[in-house]
């Protein structure tokens, strides 16, 4: 991890969920309280065939912009995928397991990103 936030990463990760139609897109930046990434982004499916979807094409989107996908676990499992990008940490969760699990809540003191502009531009492409 760098001294920079890697925002770009962030950035990129939350456009390729959103354009597999993921719901209730979160970031939240925990440098500062964790030395694991730079931040979480936390994201919905409908169901299990969106769950890998939305892994299979944040992973390709990472990978094309010449960032490292260090590992995707629970993938077999469709309830939750942790996606380690290095910098950024990927939960996509099916809705029922999310509300569970409640990991904003977990992380409470982490900022949270404000995404809305990012997604807004992103609709209007």
């Amino acid at each position: 991890m760098t001294n920079q936030l890697n925002r770009p990463l962030m950035e990129l990760i939350v456009k390729a969920a959103d354009d597999r139609l993921g719901q209730d897109i979160v970031a939240l930046e925990v440098n500062q309280l964790t030395p694991l990434a730079d931040y979480f982004v936390i994201v919905s499916a409908k169901n299990d065939r969106q769950v890998n979807a939305i892994v299979d094409s944040i992973a390709e989107a990472v990978e094309a912009a010449d960032y490292t996908v260090k590992g995707i676990e629970g993938k077999d499992g469709h309830a939750w995928v942790l996606i380690d990008c290095v910098d950024v940490i990927v939960h996509v969760f099916n809705k029922e397991v999310r509300s569970h699990y409640n990991i904003e809540k977990l992380w409470n003191d982490a900022p949270l990103v404000n995404l809305t502009a990012l997604l807004e531009n992103d609709d209007e492409d």
